[in-house]
């Protein structure tokens, strides 16, 4: 069975506070990376950083699925892993849950483990930028 990341994070805000979190390339280069995302299905983007020893700093992506504001997917394509990364959104009372799915590894390679830490950390980042708004 291949090695996937499954993670559920709940936010006390308005769905549309956590999807423009998700959508917005200014948005996103707070708590992901820089890029030039559009929420546009087949768009191709990237999210960059500073790259290290271990990483050009590159992720190559393509929006593949939006249904706002309950479920964002697009391919994640790095460090020689082609990957998907898939965002839905559950609205209970005034609480948001946002569920995150990232499949497609090939075995818990260093890409597996750094994407794992990565978005714990930067969910914590999510976190604050969707209470601050």
């Amino acid at each position: 069975m291949k090695p996937e990341i499954s993670l559920d994070f709940q936010f006390e805000c308005s769905i549309e506070k956590v999807w423009h979190a998700l959508t917005d390339s200014t948005m996103l280069a707070k708590w992901v990376m820089d890029n030039n995302f559009k929420p546009i299905v087949g768009y191709k983007f990237q999210f960059r950083t500073e790259p290290s020893k271990y990483w050009n700093g590159i992720v190559d992506s393509e929006v593949l699925v939006v249904e706002e504001p309950y479920r964002l997917s697009y391919t994640w394509a790095t460090a020689g892993e082609n990957t998907t990364v898939t965002w839905t959104l559950k609205k209970e009372k005034n609480i948001i849950h946002l569920h995150l799915e990232h499949t497609g590894f090939q075995s818990e390679s260093l890409s597996y483990n750094g994407a794992k830490y990565g978005w714990k950390k930067m969910a914590s980042q999510l976190e604050k930028l969707v209470v601050g708004l």
